[in-house]
């Protein structure tokens, strides 16, 4: 009997950065062992049996400039670090999407917010980054 098994996580460099949602933490630990989960939701649980740092976007609310610009830097300096970095919103689409985007561009891995759009969807096809959460990446990122 053939068993196959589904991600339910995603990609965003190869085996180093990975991307998803809150329900997704268990499997990616068990297939990657990420050093460090960066929780993205503004509404996450204390307890957790993973080394979780929490690094809350709230939804729908202007002005997150600061609280994007921080997760993305955490994800970038554990990147630097050698570190794997798994970061998660609650579904893994809006947030989650706001922060690849801004990670891609800090890495240098792409130009344009667009272009990183693009990757990032590519790796993760439910990734949707909001209009108010573009218009956060066009004020953190003026000239991509």
């Amino acid at each position: 009997m053939d068993i196959k098994t589904t991600k339910t996580y995603h990609v965003l460099i190869k085996d180093r950065i990975y991307t998803g949602g809150a329900d997704d933490v268990k499997d990616m630990m068990e297939n990657e062992k990420a050093d460090i989960i960066l929780d993205l939701r503004a509404e996450a649980p204390e307890d957790t049996e993973y080394n979780r740092m929490h690094s809350p976007i709230v939804d729908d609310a202007e002005h997150q400039d600061e609280s994007i610009k921080k997760s993305i830097a955490h994800v970038v300096k554990a990147y630097n670090e050698g570190k794997k970095v798994y970061f998660h919103c609650a579904g893994g689409s809006n947030r989650t999407g706001t922060v690849a985007v801004g990670t891609l561009l800090t890495l240098g891995k792409e130009k344009s917010i667009e272009e990183a759009e693009e990757i990032a969807k590519s790796a993760c096809p439910k990734i949707k980054v909001k209009p108010e959460m573009k218009d956060e990446l066009k004020r953190i990122f003026p000239n991509a």
